[in-house]
């Protein structure tokens, strides 16, 4: 194993940059073979699955290796700051309050690349928000996510999707406790 405790600080980032380039091809490509193979719908839905369980493994882990103890908005903002995911995709969040947040995703390298290529946006509405929900209950059992818009939804020009991350205080907020597998968005 390459041993990277003497490589410059200029070639760590440039190596970060190649395993995050690695991990979009690598689900890329898995996403399009199965797409290929077995339809859009399918791919989808298998998609929607192993992305819910990313969220809460990535957001687990990333509390233990850069010590996020925090609860709240600001640290579900700081956690998702670590989140592979979210330094591949070009993302910011446009308000934020103690119990509130609004994040935009600005450029989609995934949805631009389909578009480029000759196909139709993917539906991810459902994925993400399995995947947020489940990485921010992960960080905080109080929060709440909820989408404004995502492919399949109408979108502005140069916004693919809108999320709101909300801290629910008091009672009510034991009802929403529980994490997701999958979500319906109809």
């Amino acid at each position: 194993m390459k041993d990277f405790s003497g490589m410059k600080r200029k070639d760590l980032e440039k190596y970060v940059d190649f395993l995050l380039w690695q991990y979009r091809v690598v689900d890329a490509f898995w996403f399009l073979a199965v797409e290929d193979e077995i339809g859009l719908k399918e791919a989808v839905r298998i998609n929607e699955d192993i992305w819910a369980r990313i969220g809460s493994m990535a957001a687990e882990d990333i509390k233990k290796r850069f010590q996020i103890r925090g609860r709240g908005v600001a640290a579900v903002i700081e956690a998702y700051a670590y989140f592979p995911w979210a330094n591949i995709i070009n993302y910011e969040v446009i308000k934020q309050t103690k119990d509130r947040a609004l994040i935009r995703v600005l450029q989609c390298p995934p949805q631009e690349a389909r578009l480029k290529h000759g196909r139709k946006e993917f539906p991810c509405k459902a994925m993400h928000l399995a995947e947020l929900t489940n990485f921010a209950k992960n960080i905080d059992e109080r929060a709440q996510v909820k989408c404004k818009y995502a492919p399949p939804d109408q979108h502005p020009e140069g916004i693919w999707c809108e999320w709101e991350l909300k801290i629910q205080e008091g009672p009510s907020a034991q009802k929403h406790r529980k994490t997701y597998n999958k979500v319906d968005c109809s």
